[in-house]
């Protein structure tokens, strides 16, 4: 069998798995770091990555010191990110047959992402993408965000299916330490982040992208 159980749903991430925001995102960091004198290492960048917008705030001022302005960077990162996004995002990989495998297969999804619903709602109603998901788990729903398994938990909650029969679908760390402690089957599709030996633990395969997933759901689906 593909996956240690039947898969009954399928829970995703949004920044990175679904849509190539991160890469617009960092672009964006970089300009405006770069406007105030300053870097933002691909490094700290990592770090933040399936953060909420606290815990990545804290990243960059612990990065750039005391007395950074904070409030300024997050609307100049703000106002240059939805610029170059104003012309459309790129879909990952694999992102329209997945889903259309899931319609076909009568298998319900939701998102659970550290992303504001503006963001899903954003990135996604595009190409009527965001119709696809019974379920929006985003930041103003959430306690606790990623790497705590709560948008997971929610997630699985909305879907009626048990976590431990959801398959999820990470592209970071943090988002796979979410998915694998809410019980979940969790797969690793690697955007920004390579995979470490402690996502290999927590997960029950890395995929080279949504084809693959797709591929392992429809072999497991043939031998049921």
């Amino acid at each position: 069998m593909s996956f240690p159980r039947t898969v009954k749903a399928v829970v995703f991430d949004m920044d990175g798995l679904l849509v190539d925001t991160e890469t617009v995102i960092f672009r964006a960091m970089q300009h405006v770091a770069g406007g105030l004198g300053g870097e933002l290492p691909f490094a700290t960048f990592q770090r933040m990555v399936g953060l909420q917008d606290a815990a990545s705030n804290q990243i960059v001022v612990d990065h750039f010191g005391e007395g950074f302005d904070l409030a300024a960077w997050t609307k100049a990162v703000r106002a240059h990110s939805h610029e170059q996004m104003a012309a459309g995002v790129a879909l990952k990989a694999g992102v329209v047959e997945i889903l259309d495998y899931l319609a076909e297969a009568g298998l319900p999804c939701a998102i659970a992402t550290s992303s504001s619903l503006a963001s899903v709602q954003r990135n996604l109603t595009p190409g009527g993408l965001i119709d696809r998901f019974a379920a929006l788990i985003t930041k103003e729903v959430q306690e606790q965000g990623k790497p705590h398994p709560e948008p997971f938990l929610k997630a699985a909650a909305a879907l009626g299916v048990s976590p431990q029969d959801c398959l999820a679908l990470e592209d970071s760390h943090n988002g796979v330490r979410s998915a694998s402690s809410a019980g979940m089957m969790t797969v690793m599709v690697p955007d920004m982040l390579d995979p470490t030996e402690e996502m290999r633990t927590l997960t029950v395969r890395i995929a080279r992208d949504l084809h693959e997933v797709r591929e392992l759901l429809e072999a497991q689906r043939s031998i049921q």
